[in-house]
């Protein structure tokens, strides 16, 4: 699978633009600034219905504009390619057509173009709380799993309904069990399945992160991901029943699912209080790289991958370890930017493989002949 075409009306800086892909490696090359970003996420929104960088979807719009559309063109089958176009106007919903058709739910687009990105961005996993963590972890999993993002979203909806009850508990000094045992047995229910699907992910998804980690390392370095859940050693109902008194007061639910995280560490400590930017910045790589992995043995296909400034603060053989690994026939199409011409002419010169490089400047593009 490869995007082969990509048009951009009133997305961000680009008020119009038309792009032309190679089936293997394409690079923006450009100064910081210029838009290169800006044209694979316009990607991502192909894959996700939705930008990597910012939720919101009318601030995607083009300054002083009405509008943005996304269009592209993805090659499954070369004799019946797939047309997909995302248009969002100000104070309307945005709408997602495949082949002309659009969609009722964006939901069941996810997972028809799996796509793989790989960004500075990725350092909030680290840094950020819990959230961002679970954020990665179910926005993975509902790629290639339907039924698991449907009882993500049933959860989500429950525990809503269940903290709203809370809040009216309190506010009335009243209080149903028999209204709080009905979303209580919902999350539950739902809650049992995604622990049980996370569970398992991060087992099969484990030996390819490490596999990744340290080719890109060079074999350096000791690193784990652990899965952090209340449910690991305990029972949901148990939970719920005890943690009642705490949850009235504080007016919504404490524990269960929402609460999971994941913990990252290196030799053995917590990656983000000891790891130096370098293996902070190889451990996220080498995530995404699994992930691209196991994407590919689920789907079946080579998901489309995403590079956006790789080579900040990697020491050159991490560089050059992650470039040999792009070079591989187990990736597909890729998309790489950099502010330096002379490097990403030289690897793909190196890679002696079919590519387009494009100068990105003045809100424009220019195919430079390799």
């Amino acid at each position: 699978m490869y995007l082969q075409k990509l048009n951009l009306a009133n997305f961000k800086n680009y008020p119009a633009i038309e792009l032309d892909f190679s089936d293997k490696i394409n690079s923006f090359v450009g100064n910081n600034g210029v838009g290169k970003t800006n044209l694979l996420d316009a990607i991502h929104y192909l894959s996700f219905c939705k930008s990597y960088f910012n939720i919101i979807d009318t601030q995607n719009i083009r300054h002083d504009e009405d509008f943005f559309m996304i269009q592209g063109v993805f090659v499954k089958n070369p004799e019946s390619p797939d047309s997909l176009i995302c248009t969002q106007k100000r104070n309307q919903r945005k709408v997602v057509k495949l082949n002309k058709k659009e969609y009722e739910r964006l939901s069941d687009h996810i997972g028809l173009f799996p796509l793989v990105m790989i960004s500075p961005h990725d350092s909030n996993i680290i840094y950020e709380g819990s959230e961002e963590r679970r954020r990665f972890i179910d926005s993975f999993i509902s790629q290639f799993d339907r039924v698991y993002l449907d009882t993500l979203i049933n959860y989500n909806k429950a525990l809503y309904q269940r903290n709203s009850l809370l809040k009216i508990f309190y506010e009335t000094r009243s209080f149903d069990k028999d209204a709080l045992e009905i979303w209580d047995s919902q999350l539950i229910t739902l809650g049992t399945k995604i622990h049980s699907k996370r569970l398992s992910f991060i087992e099969d998804f484990t030996p390819f992160f490490n596999r990744f980690y340290q080719y890109i390392s060079g074999n350096k370095e000791q690193v784990s991901i652990t899965y952090d859940s209340h449910l690991n050693d305990n029972s949901f109902e148990v939970m719920l029943t005890e943690s009642l008194p705490k949850d009235r007061m504080v007016q919504y639910t404490t524990t269960g699912i929402h609460k999971d995280d994941l913990i990252f560490a290196i030799n053995g400590f917590q990656l983000r209080k000891f790891g130096s930017q370098g293996q902070q910045k190889s451990f996220t790589i080498a995530i995404k790289l699994a992930q691209f992995e196991y994407t590919k043995n689920s789907k079946g296909f080579k998901p489309i991958l995403l590079f956006d400034d790789i080579f900040d603060k990697l020491d050159d053989e991490r560089v050059e370890h992650i470039i040999k690994l792009a070079t591989d026939h187990n990736f597909g199409q890729v998309f790489i930017t950099d502010t330096q011409k002379d490097r990403i002419v030289n690897t793909m010169k190196k890679i002696n493989s079919p590519g387009k490089v494009f100068i990105i400047e003045n809100n424009n593009a220019s195919e430079l002949e390799l």
